[in-house]
């Protein structure tokens, strides 16, 4: 087996992997969180807390000990709020999700899956300059597939689709502003990582996380957290679900140094068959056929999708939309005919003259394929 094809099975088979322990931790919090509102607990900004707390323990720490331009004081100054930013999208994502199941039903919160991974595809190819090959959007539409079987699974089982909807139209705008959110902060954290450290982005994030979330739980819970009877049983759940969170956060940020957010949302569509098992045996749920059918075809997409690495633009590329779905039009001017046409298309890309003075090869000239390599004519773009 070639050198090339060997290590692209390892990266996807790490990828994979990485994805699923992922999916499981995800699982871990669902778990804790259910058997807290078993016990009548509702402090979900408490819950976040907890894991913002552990984030700044183990990573600020790390960063203080450092007295090089990394260290946390000068980090604070140049960067500093960057991270406040973040974090607060970070901490409102995760309470508005967690609101969301007070209005609406466990159908319609699914569908947070399917809302975040084309917005993480779009503001990938925005703002990070990612180019998608045929195979990654094959990969995409597959997970979408699957997830739309657990949402058909629900239907069929009138699993939330009858009950548990107070105001199912706020519940809805809850889950699609939290997966906006959550495209966000997967995006950021991407190039933050990529460009910095991973120490610095957790420790950065759980500091503001836990100021964030500090002052929304003493605003909001607090006399949620004073009816709370501190028992052994309450603070284990408490525990588990900090310690799943803190793992998860820890390894996300592995996965997109090796992969991306997008590959991230998609390894991650399988926690809803992990929780699915553990709600056959700990809270009696019942299950239909179509969790496993999803599960497979999650797994599927997942390894096509992540079978070729995606490619970075060119800074003189112009960014165009095309109906082929970012195959690679450099090369072959399949969307584009002769004369510079642009039907069908949406060009967000400089014009030649601003491309001049930006110091960028103007239209007409040889560049670099970003895909295959090598010069090509780019008369066409």
């Amino acid at each position: 087996m070639p050198t090339k094809d060997y290590s692209e099975i390892r990266r996807t088979f790490k990828a994979l992997i990485l994805g699923q322990i992922l999916s499981l931790c995800l699982c871990g919090t669902g778990v804790s969180s259910q058997l807290l509102v078993n016990q009548n607990v509702n402090a979900p900004a408490a819950q976040a807390f907890s894991n913002y707390f552990l984030l700044c323990f183990v990573y600020c720490i790390s960063l203080a000990c450092k007295n090089d331009e990394n260290g946390l004081v000068v980090v604070l100054r140049k960067r500093g709020w960057r991270y406040l930013i973040l974090a607060i999208i970070d901490v409102e994502a995760n309470y508005m999700i967690v609101k969301a199941y007070q209005y609406t039903n466990l159908t319609s919160v699914q569908l947070l899956d399917c809302a975040t991974i084309p917005t993480v595809l779009f503001l990938s190819w925005l703002f990070l300059s990612v180019r998608y090959l045929a195979s990654h959007i094959l990969g995409v539409t597959i997970c979408i597939i699957g997830i739309a079987c657990v949402i058909w699974a629900d239907a069929l089982g009138d699993k939330g689709a009858l009950d548990g909807g107070s105001n199912k139209v706020l519940g809805d705008i809850l889950c699609l502003a939290a997966a906006v959110m959550y495209a966000i902060c997967n995006v950021a954290e991407e190039f933050l990582v990529k460009q910095h450290s991973r120490t610095e982005y957790l420790g950065m994030l759980g500091l503001f996380g836990c100021i964030v979330s500090g002052v929304q739980t003493a605003v909001f819970e607090q006399e949620a957290l004073s009816k709370i009877v501190w028992d052994g049983t309450i603070v284990s759940y408490f525990a588990l679900f900090a310690f799943s969170m803190f793992i998860f956060y820890s390894l996300v940020t592995v996965v997109l140094q090796k992969t991306s957010a997008l590959m991230f949302n998609l390894s991650t569509l399988t926690a809803d068959f992990y929780s699915l098992l553990f709600g056959i045996f700990m809270f009696k749920d019942t299950f239909h056929y179509l969790y496993f059918v999803s599960f497979i075809v999650c797994i599927i997409g997942s390894v096509i999708y992540s079978m070729k690495e995606t490619q970075v633009r060119d800074a003189d590329e112009p960014r165009r939309v095309c109906p082929c779905l970012f195959v690679c039009c450099c090369c072959c001017g399949c969307c584009f005919e002769e004369g510079d046409s642009t039907e069908g298309s949406i060009d967000v890309s400089p014009s030649p003259n601003e491309r001049m003075q930006m110091g960028l090869n103007p239209r007409g000239s040889m560049s670099p394929c970003p895909v295959h390599g090598g010069s090509q004519q780019l008369s066409h773009l």
